[in-house]
């Protein structure tokens, strides 16, 4: 079925097909934005629970492909329900840490385990899931801040703020403070 699709065709004319039950035009879809979905829930949620999250979101999107309306970018759609499964998979760890009384911890300078030569990886760690997300999305996936407001359900403002926030944090954590002679 994959062979009668044509490449050329936009992702609202795919999902149409998907909406339908067409297989290969979600295969095309999948090849399209797999990377750039993998990659955002990479460095939102790290490497090992990104593949699990991009699966159930692509399993999301194939149910949910008649709700996709193509007034959009089917890119952000599908961003969205990733962003959407993550935050469920938060729920549902913090959900069994209440349950089992564990509270994970993020490092501090003042860990005798902090490095100074922290990496931008786990400096994002230390954020919380919607300010990582939203420096994730307007700084490294290059996203305006309308398109990533409007992908994480947020006003314009408020995702702003959170930009800001997230860049003073990471400032404060990657760039060492000046000590005086």
């Amino acid at each position: 079925m994959a062979n009668d699709l044509s490449m050329a065709a936009d992702d609202a004319t795919l999902n149409r097909r998907v909406a339908e039950g067409n297989r290969g035009a979600f295969d095309v879809l999948v090849m399209r934005h797999e990377q750039r979905l993998r990659g955002f829930l990479r460095k939102l949620a790290g490497t090992h629970a990104a593949d699990d999250l991009a699966q159930e979101a692509f399993i999301r999107a194939w149910q949910r492909a008649d709700q996709f309306s193509g007034s959009g970018s089917y890119a952000a759609w599908l961003l969205r329900i990733g962003w959407h499964v993550f935050l469920d998979t938060k729920r549902h760890q913090a959900s069994l840490h209440r349950r089992h009384d564990e509270a994970p911890v993020p490092p501090t300078r003042h860990d005798p385990s902090y490095e100074t030569g922290i990496d931008i990886i786990a400096a994002l760690s230390t954020l919380a899931p919607k300010e990582r997300a939203c420096i994730l999305l307007c700084d490294v996936e290059g996203w305006s801040h309308t398109e990533a407001a409007n992908l994480l359900d947020m006003p314009l403002g408020t995702l702003k703020s959170m930009v800001a926030r997230a860049k003073a944090r990471l400032r404060d954590q990657l760039i060492p403070p000046h000590t005086e002679p």
